[in-house]
């Protein structure tokens, strides 16, 4: 549908707020002359990020409205585009219902398609309801598009590119200590992430550990994060907390190969930003992510999730890796990392409104 005023009013209604988020709004404001309005949920107390809300982004925190407030603030935005993150707000899908006829209405969907049960049923009753509210479904992966096309959304009206990084940022970083490394590079592997079982740090912890007492090395391990997993002590395993987007250039300086161990991960934007940092990656092939950021054997290695000994063997190999071709891994991934960007997500969204 085309809106009729010369700037759109875009309106999203978001769970948890994230940097990422913010540097693709920040982005969309910056390329194009839009109204930015974000109603969102309480920012959640095992990632207390800490946000600087430009003056021409409109941010709401839920719980300030009732649902008859929410639903008249919605009209008195009178939006020209709706963004629903997921379908497990039901407040959200009540305010969306009803515009599909009258604007884009996209939901996004970062699930990857296992093809269980519980996703079989969604798609039988997505017919009903989120076929009937939304228009548009956006996803991050190969693996999420094949979800949304089984929940009966067409192949033309699933969008990609669903998550980026704040890739300036991130090879802004890389870049001011690329000189640093190729003097010495840094034998350090990073994980950033909340300290949670399904993250997969006890794993990481014990195939350290363990790999450590059987090749003898160098390496270290730095922790970014908290949560309720207790950190486990060892010589070589630096747990550094939780910390800003802003102050992580210390992590960036320091670090040489990052992991993320994750048992189930539907994206994992995190593997993006230390991608675009210019980071050697090793994940799980759990982690959605992967897809697009790991070449295996190229830039990094992936394992099977919750295999400590398969961990152990690609902690052997990348580690193995002269500092020359740890240099040349962390390129390329710099590369891949480009291939999703802030500039790209505002133009996909963009790409939905229709002007006169």
């Amino acid at each position: 549908m085309k809106y009729s005023r010369s700037k759109p009013r875009i309106l999203f209604l978001y769970t948890e707020l994230a940097g990422y988020f913010i540097s693709c709004l920040k982005k969309l404001s910056e390329l194009y002359d839009v109204e930015i309005h974000v109603v969102h949920w309480q920012v959640n107390k095992e990632a207390p990020f800490k946000f600087e809300f430009e003056k021409d982004l409109n941010f709401y925190e839920k719980s300030s409205f009732s649902n008859q407030q929410l639903n008249e603030k919605v009209k008195e935005i009178d939006p020209d585009f709706i963004y629903c993150s997921g379908w497990m707000d039901k407040d959200y899908l009540a305010v969306a219902k009803g515009f599909k006829k009258k604007i884009p209405v996209v939901i996004g969907l970062d699930n990857q398609w296992t093809g269980s049960l519980k996703q079989k049923i969604a798609c039988v009753v997505s017919r009903f309801t989120i076929l009937n509210i939304f228009n548009y479904c956006w996803v991050p992966g190969q693996k999420q598009r094949k979800y949304a096309v089984n929940l009966g959304f067409k192949q033309e009206r699933v969008l990609e590119g669903y998550y980026s990084a704040d890739t300036d940022y991130f090879i802004k970083l890389g870049d001011a200590c690329r000189p640093a490394k190729q003097a010495k590079y840094p034998h350090r592997l990073v994980f950033a992430g909340r300290y949670y079982s399904f993250k997969g740090i006890a794993d990481l912890w014990e195939a350290f550990t363990a790999w450590q007492k059987e090749y003898p090395n160098d390496w270290e391990l730095w922790c970014v994060g908290t949560g309720t997993v207790t950190a486990v002590e060892h010589p070589k395993i630096k747990h550094l907390g939780f910390i800003q987007p802003e102050d992580f250039a210390p992590v960036i300086d320091g670090g040489g190969v990052f992991i993320l161990p994750s048992h189930f991960e539907p994206w994992g934007v995190v593997l993006h930003e230390f991608a675009a940092a210019g980071f050697p990656l090793i994940a799980s092939n759990a982690v959605g992510s992967a897809e697009a950021f790991i070449e295996d054997g190229k830039n990094g290695f992936t394992f099977k999730p919750c295999d400590i000994e398969e961990l152990k063997k690609v902690l052997q190999k990348i580690t193995s890796k002269t500092d020359e071709e740890l240099l040349k891994m962390g390129a390329l991934s710099r590369e891949m990392a480009l291939t999703i960007t802030p500039e790209r997500w505002a133009k996909t969204l963009m790409s939905t409104i229709k002007t006169n």
